[in-house]
């Protein structure tokens, strides 16, 4: 790295990092006036630490919108300068003067590759607890999915599922495990499967056993088909579950693995687990498809208009995203394509304006 590299450096990382503290104050400010309002109870250390847990998450999230704010001020700053018509002059392509930020962006993909398989499903698993334990007050509605385990508790009652098929609503190797006051065992109910129709779930192939004082042994019967009324909904179970967030990506290869292996629809997990490796490439695209609108708009405007190049790109990519990734949920394309077909349209378009800006 030479002279000139460490000096458009010096510029990209002080804009990505000023970029970086104000995303993500803008966003805690405002996602914490909305908790306060839904929960106005909610003290004041519970807020600091729920998102003291969320703060790697939304630096994860940041990184890509920084990294493109960042290229674009770097490139609008040498150009104000007319540092960049120098540069030109000595040979030096836009590509060329462009290589330093992208090979920090490029760095920074591998930090927030690893910083989602390996940093985040833990802070994700403590925001969590907090936010069921002591924000809503609900810690029934917290469930801690191991592999390919959830367990609930809801009132007097603890159960257990193997499998669980959220959009579907359907779930194997469920166990429930009944309890009096004095939480001795009262009842434990198991079937193969089940279909969860709101509070109504309709239980296949399993077993009754009743545990009694008046018996020495538990009474079992077994039944083809019985119908249980639930506390709580199966959308609110599912909801708390949040898989792809509490999981590493190889955790999240055997969950997929082990639901396909049980018969269960794994398309959202599919899409969820590539999208991992697709987002981590996010913050290079972007930055990549922004640098020809920095060099070609640099003269014509501002810090505001800048801003909202990064701001429209921004949206432009999120669009794309978002909808790929409907549609590989909805299994209209491949989870492949729907992790990777934003990047390949993003970096296609940039090439190109690449070449026209040359012309």
């Amino acid at each position: 790295m030479n002279r000139i590299d460490r000096y458009i450096s010096g510029f990209f990382w002080s804009y990505l990092i000023g970029g970086l503290l104000v995303f993500v104050t803008l966003f805690v400010a405002v996602d914490a006036m909305s908790v306060m309002v839904s929960y106005p109870e909610t003290a004041g250390g519970t807020l600091l630490r729920y998102y003291g847990y969320s703060v790697p998450e939304i630096v994860y999230r940041m990184i890509p919108v920084a990294s493109l704010l960042a290229s674009i001020m770097t490139l609008s700053t040498l150009q104000r300068g007319n540092e960049l018509t120098a540069l030109f002059s000595c040979g030096m392509s836009l590509f060329r003067i462009a290589a330093p930020m992208l090979v920090w962006i490029v760095l920074n993909c591998g930090l927030v590759f690893v910083m989602a398989d390996q940093v985040l499903p833990g802070f994700a698993k403590q925001k969590n607890f907090v936010f069921y334990h002591e924000i809503r007050k609900n810690p029934g509605l917290y469930s801690i999915v191991k592999t390919d385990r959830i367990w609930y508790r809801s009132k007097d009652m603890i159960f257990n599922i193997k499998t669980l098929n959220e959009q579907a609503q359907r779930a194997q190797g469920l166990t429930l495990y009944f309890f009096n006051p004095n939480w001795d065992l009262l009842q434990m109910i198991s079937a193969d499967e089940v279909d969860m129709k709101g509070s109504q779930w309709l239980l296949h192939k399993g077993t009754v056993t009743l545990f009694s004082e008046d018996s020495s042994f538990p009474l079992s019967s077994t039944f083809n088909e019985k119908t249980i009324l639930m506390g709580e909904d199966a959308k609110d179970l599912s909801s708390s579950a949040n898989t792809s967030d509490i999981l590493s990506l190889k955790e999240l290869s055997e969950f997929i693995k082990r639901n396909k292996e049980a018969g269960l629809d794994t398309l959202r997990y599919e899409v969820d687990y590539y999208s991992k490796y697709g987002f981590a490439f996010s913050a290079f695209v972007m930055s990549l498809l922004g640098i020809p609108f920095a060099v070609g708009k640099a003269r014509s405007g501002g810090i505001m208009l800048n801003v909202g190049i990064c701001l429209g790109l921004v949206a432009l990519y999120w669009t794309a995203y978002s909808a790929a990734l409907t549609l590989g949920n909805y299994g209209q394309i491949p989870p492949v394509a729907a992790a990777w077909t934003p990047n390949l349209l993003s970096l296609g378009l940039a090439f190109f304006l690449f070449r026209r800006l040359k012309r």
